[in-house]
Parts: C-alpha cells; sequence; structure tokens
C-alpha cells in the first residue's frame, strides 16, 4: 500500500475577498493582497512535490464533492442554502473573515470531499494513510456560522461520513494548526466518540477559546483536549507537549483511526503565528502520529491541510511531512534550517514553557 494524496486544482480557485491581510478594505486600509489564505500556498507545495520527485510515489487523486447528505449530518440545512445562494448569486460573506466567490459553495464541498475520501481510502485499507489539500480550510467552521477562513467543516464531515458508512466508530482528531480548532471542537462538544485535541497559540484566534479548562460536556466531557501554548514555544517544546500531553492521551482514548489538522502556520516565519516551529518540528510530530497510529490502529493516519500562510515555506513544510509519511528517500533540504535554529528559544525560556506543559498534563491527569 502506498500513500494516497488527494488534490483537485479546482481547490485553487477559492478566492478571499477584498482584504488586506486579515482587514476588511476600506477607510484607511489600503488594498493588499487579499486574506493570507490564498492558493499559493497549497499550489507551490504540489509544485515542489513534482519537481522532487516525491509525487510519482504517492497514489494520487481528486475526490467527488461532498453531497448534501454528508454536509448535513454537520452543517442545517438553513446554512447550506444560505450558502449555495449566495455561492450562485456571485458570491460574498456569510460569517467572519470566510469570503467566497460564484461557485464558491461547490469548491467549499470538494474540499469536504477529498477529507472524506482520504479517509475512506485509509479506513479501507486501500492506502497505509493520506494526505488531503484541502482547500478551504475547516477547523474553524461551526455547524452554522463559517469563520476563520473556513466555510466547511471537512474533517467533522469526512467522520461523520466514515461513521454513517459503518467504517469506524472512534477518531481522534489531533490539530496542530496554530489557531484554536473552535470549529471542530464545537461540532463534537458532547461526543464521546471523537477525541479532539488541539496545540494551538495561546489567544491567538479565536481570542475567546481554546482554554485547558473547556473539556467537553454531557458524555463529551473529558473527550476535548485543549493545549495552548505560549508564544516563542519552539521546536523542542512542541515534541514535549506531544510526549507528554497528546500521545497519552491518544492512548487512553484508543482510536480506531487519527486524523491531523495539519495546518503550518506555527511555522517560524508564518505571518499570523509566533511559534518558532520548523520543517523538521512537523516532520518528527509526523514520525510521532505515525507511530501511535501504528501502535493504537493499525496504522491509520490522516493528514488533512488546515492553515499556513508563508507561500515560501509552507511547502518545506508539508513536503518534510510528506516524505515521512510515505517513508521516501526523496529529501528536499530545508533552507531556513540553520537560521530557525538558531532563532530557537534558551534554556531558560523552554524550562518556563516545560512547567506550562507540565502543569497542563496534569490538570488532564497525566
Amino acid at each position: 500500500m502506498t500513500t494516497a494524496f488527494l488534490t483537485d486544482e479546482r481547490t485553487f480557485w477559492h478566492g478571499g475577498g477584498n482584504y488586506s491581510l486579515t482587514l476588511p478594505v476600506g477607510d484607511f486600509v489600503q488594498p493588499g493582497g487579499g486574506l493570507p489564505e490564498s492558493p499559493e500556498t497549497k499550489r507551490r507545495l504540489r509544485n515542489l512535490l513534482d519537481v522532487s520527485g516525491l509525487m510519482r510515489e504517492l497514489a494520487v487523486r481528486s475526490a467527488p464533492e461532498a453531497s448534501r447528505e454528508a454536509l448535513l449530518r454537520v452543517h442545517p440545512a438553513s446554512y447550506l442554502d444560505a450558502f449555495k445562494a449566495m455561492s450562485d448569486a456571485g458570491g460574498g460573506e456569510l460569517g467572519l473573515r470566510t469570503p467566497f466567490g460564484k461557485g464558491g459553495y461547490e469548491i467549499a464541498a470538494l474540499s469536504a470531499g477529498l477529507a472524506s475520501e482520504a479517509l475512506d481510502l485509509v479506513l479501507t485499507g486501500a492506502a497505509r494513510n493520506a494526505y488531503a489539500l484541502s482547500r478551504p480550510p475547516g477547523h474553524h467552521c461551526l455547524p452554522d456560522w463559517p469563520n476563520g477562513f473556513c466555510l466547511l467543516a471537512n474533517i467533522a464531515i469526512a467522520i461523520r461520513a466514515a461513521q454513517a458508512k459503518g467504517l469506524a466508530r472512534r477518531v481522534a482528531v489531533v490539530d496542530w494548526d496554530v489557531h484554536h480548532g473552535n470549529g471542530t471542537e464545537a461540532i463534537f462538544w458532547t461526543d464521546p466518540g471523537v477525541l479532539t485535541i488541539s496545540l494551538h497559540q495561546e489567544r491567538n484566534y479565536p481570542l475567546d477559546t481554546g482554554g485547558a479548562e473547556a473539556r467537553g460536556e454531557g458524555k463529551g466531557h473529558g473527550f476535548n483536549v485543549n493545549i495552548p501554548l505560549p508564544p516563542g514555544t519552539g521546536h523542542e517544546s512542541y515534541l514535549e507537549a506531544m510526549e507528554r500531553i497528546v500521545l497519552p492521551e491518544l492512548t487512553r482514548f484508543r482510536p480506531e483511526a487519527i486524523i491531523v489538522a495539519c495546518g503550518f502556520d506555527a511555522a517560524a516565519v508564518d505571518p499570523l503565528g509566533r511559534m518558532l516551529a520548523s520543517a523538521e518540528t512537523f516532520r518528527l510530530m509526523t514520525r510521532a502520529m505515525m507511530a501511535a497510529a501504528e501502535e493504537l490502529c493499525a496504522g491509520r493516519l490522516v493528514l488533512v491541510h488546515e492553515g499556513g500562510y508563508s507561500e515560501t515555506y509552507v511547502p518545506f513544510c508539508g513536503h518534510a511531512v510528506i516524505e515521512e509519511l510515505s517513508g521516501s528517500a526523496i529529501r528536499v533540504p530545508d533552507p531556513l534550517a540553520e537560521t530557525l535554529a538558531r532563532r530557537q528559544p534558551g534554556p531558560e525560556w523552554q524550562a518556563h514553557v516545560s512547567d506550562h506543559i507540565g502543569r497542563l498534563a496534569g490538570y488532564f491527569g497525566l
């Protein structure tokens, strides 16, 4: 079996609207390049895979759009109808920082379809593991309110579809995007069958979610784990958080599959994060997820692309992850490796973050 790689050119045609970075253009805000969530970070990752030759070692395919039936398992008809109507009429914006153009509904459904197909391939044994280059992203989208560039909850849609087919009951989501996965959290808030873990920069986005005290509700209490980390956390502390909290929580839950919400915006040069991670950080976190999946769920691991806004650096982070995921001997050197190694925090700050991680682990009973 090979690593499946899910991609479709149509997802790169989703438009970012009349923004400059994250501010609407107008008054004294000058027009810029649109939202940071541009097609180029993803397209350049795909280009790098082509140029390096790694793409030839992957099982590359597209997928159908997620059906309305699949979307309705997560999103109410009122939201889908409003989204579809505005999309057909030329586009607009329904939530916060989620603009789209004509056909945006179909592109978002395709993005969700890529995630769903990736999970299906792994759960049915057609692929060893999978990477879905989904765009637009999904982990901020609430059932009836899109925000943070996310129009449909891609991972949640994929999980509910797999559960409806009887392919899996217990699924774990590990979200290492620099922003809190508030949409995924909200969708599975009361569900003990889905463990949601989010490592994120504390009080980045959204400002009012992501605290460690948010543990789920009712039967879902204890199945939501937030790991808010301070700005400047760095490479070593990310790996420590994985070792001391993420892996023990996965072991305690014993999922039938693991899905990673794979954002690259914790990278040191990202315009929307301040976390000092490098391509090697993402490689080693992927290695840890692969080992956990082998131990707990026969290697069933899916990565779904979320954020990451450095057009130059995201491709190197993504390539490192897919090198690891596929077991390829092909290597693309990180051009910022030496620079970022010198920018890592010193021992005093690392000790401070380690204490913070230790307190969180204790809070979670680990």
